[in-house]
């Protein structure tokens, strides 16, 4: 059978109602609070989602621009990639150290040298200048004919002249 409460345990079942009912503002006012909250949450989270939207429609532009340069580079990045691949990639800085420190240098000697052989062309070229004139000069003194048969032996007579040899 259902018993009835006892008056005690009214009052105590009142007492906490009461408690209750008396909370209850504060617990209204924090869940105000709360709800306020959550709406700030909300109205930054719709912020964040357009400057997400503008910038995923920019980008989407940008790609759109870029993806058809990028697919037209691609089968000569994949020729790229297989050279680059080859093993005689690997050895390239060494062999550029290897010309840098000998090769270069026998370029520069030789880059003098050319230097130096057209300096030594421009005083030879000069020098029998000066030889080509001095010998004509000395052609047309008279008597050099003999000095030059004293040297060599007889010179060849002068055509025309039986008596005097060719001047040279």
């Amino acid at each position: 059978m259902a018993r009835l409460p006892s008056l005690v345990d009214v009052l105590a079942l009142l007492q906490a109602q009461t408690e209750a009912l008396a909370g209850l503002p504060t617990a209204v006012a924090s869940l105000t609070g709360a709800v306020r909250g959550l709406g700030e949450v909300v109205g930054e989270a719709r912020e964040t989602l357009t400057a997400v939207n503008r910038l995923a429609v920019r980008l989407d532009g940008m790609v759109a621009d870029l993806e058809e340069p990028l697919r037209a580079l691609a089968p000569g990045l994949a020729r790229l990639a297989v050279a680059l691949d080859d093993p005689i990639v690997e050895g390239l800085p060494d062999t550029l150290r290897t010309v840098q420190s000998d090769l270069l240098p026998v370029l520069r000697t030789l880059a003098d040298t050319h230097e130096r052989v057209a300096f030594i062309a421009g005083s030879t070229e000069r020098i029998m200048t000066f030889v080509d004139e001095t010998s004509r000069t000395f052609a047309g003194l008279p008597g050099a004919a003999l000095l030059g048969r004293r040297r060599g032996g007889a010179a060849p007579p002068v055509p025309g002249r039986p008596d005097l040899p060719d001047a040279p």
